[in-house]
């Protein structure tokens, strides 16, 4: 089964940066399609961003110019890098990864990001 370690949570004032990590413990890391969701209280979680096995990347209108999703298949992590927060980016967010072959989708733990004055 796949697992992770997320990191890089916390809480920021308005107009601040994060950075979150997230290391995954699967075999064929370079060929899984790899996103960040956010879950707002009471809500599901809702799609933020993508990098697809190719590199490829796509952003939710909400945090496009302001995050950015890395891949690093030497290490086997995914990171999500924001800026310019706001404080309706409070949330918690995941990682979670798809095996581009099987579908197969699994889901990290989550991790508390709170922007606030």
């Amino acid at each position: 089964q796949v697992q992770f370690v997320e990191s890089g949570g916390g809480l920021v004032q308005p107009g601040g940066s994060l950075r979150l990590s997230c290391t995954v413990s699967v075999d064929g890391f370079p060929f899984y399609n790899l996103a960040w969701y956010r879950q707002f209280p009471g809500d599901q979680p809702d799609w933020v961003a993508d990098i697809t096995s190719e590199g490829k990347r796509n952003y939710a209108l909400s945090v496009k110019g302001r995050f950015a999703i890395y891949r690093d298949n030497s290490k086997n992590t995914m990171t999500l890098q924001m800026n310019r927060l706001k404080p309706e980016d409070t949330a918690v967010y995941y990682c979670r990864v798809q095996d581009n072959l099987t579908r197969n989708v699994s889901w990290g733990q989550g991790i508390q990001v709170t922007v606030s004055s």
